[in-house]
């Protein structure tokens, strides 16, 4: 933006700076943001004497609000402070400039407000941008769809009295993509935080912590966000600790503290089960793989979904 003093010196033509400022005002006087601005404050005491001290704000008012009305775009944007566009006010007898940002401004914002309250470990970044727009909604798709929707309602009238949701269906079919664009909602709608967790790779990297001693803290931060998506459960590999002391901690936690968490799988109820009571080192614990499945069962809505392959064949 040219600076006051720059223009001052272009139309000055050796006028004294009175004369100077008194021609420009004549000028800013015609801007309809000025006038509309004195009509509003008719009766509050600003004289000729205070708008020709101001004639800088005054200048950068309606430069700047022109920019605006002529949009470039956030990125181009030509004001002092880009995204940002000025007020006048009366402050105390003395005309000053406000500035708050323009709708380009609170759009990004909350886009990237949004990047920040979804958190994942190791899901494909696709997933963290997923919406139901680009959700290809089919036939097929229609009850899981409904489903998420419902899902979504219910928290936001209610999170702690919602059921979170197991989403079963074969390889492809957008169990992790329509559980993103889940999360994706929640977060426009009301700016709340979630976390998408790739659970095989989430659960190597719980034993590889055991190391460096992380374990406990990576354990908290997953236990206790408040929509969790565990993303393909039954895909890992199964160890009694991961069992027993990663994945029933954390579902024992969220489900004392009503936390909803959604679930992918390639696996319904039965076969996950199945695969949480087996390991190489134990054999089978049905006991304790049935403990596991009550907190998977009793809090979630089982949705079966159908369509066929988004990733291509």
């Amino acid at each position: 933006m040219e600076s006051i003093k720059d223009v001052i010196r272009k139309i000055s033509g050796g006028k004294s700076p009175l004369e100077q400022s008194e021609k420009m005002l004549k000028e800013l006087l015609e801007d309809k943001d000025v006038l509309e601005f004195l009509k509003r404050k008719e009766g509050q005491g600003i004289t000729r004497s205070d708008l020709l001290k101001n004639v800088p704000k005054l200048y950068q008012f309606v430069n700047e609000r022109h920019h605006c009305r002529e949009c470039p775009g956030l990125k181009n944007c030509p004001n002092m402070m880009q995204g940002f566009r000025p007020d006048l006010v009366n402050d105390k007898e003395s005309l000053n400039l406000t500035f708050s940002p323009c709708p380009l401004k609170e759009a990004e914002d909350m886009k990237q407000k949004q990047k920040g309250l979804i958190k994942s470990f190791y899901v494909p970044k696709e997933i963290l941008t997923a919406d139901f727009q680009s959700f290809i909604p089919d036939i097929k798709r229609k009850d899981s769809i409904l489903a998420a929707g419902e899902f979504i309602k219910g928290y936001l009238d209610s999170p702690t009295d919602v059921k979170g949701l197991y989403l079963y269906g074969e390889f492809g079919v957008g169990k992790t993509y329509l559980a993103g664009a889940i999360v994706n909602e929640l977060a426009k709608r009301k700016g709340i935080s979630s976390m998408l967790v790739y659970t095989p790779d989430f659960f190597r990297e719980m034993r590889q912590s055991i190391q460096d001693g992380t374990v406990d803290e990576k354990l908290e931060t997953v236990k206790k966000v408040p929509v969790l998506v565990l993303d393909d459960i039954g895909a890992e590999t199964m160890t009694p600790w991961i069992r027993d002391d990663i994945l029933g901690s954390i579902l024992q936690y969220r489900m004392m503290e009503s936390l909803p968490t959604i679930y992918t799988s390639n696996k319904d109820f039965d076969d996950l089960e199945a695969h949480l009571s087996y390991s190489d080192k134990s054999g089978e614990e049905t006991l304790k793989a049935k403990r596991i499945m009550e907190r998977i069962r009793y809090y979630t809505t089982f949705v079966q979904m159908e369509g066929d392959n988004r990733r291509g064949s």
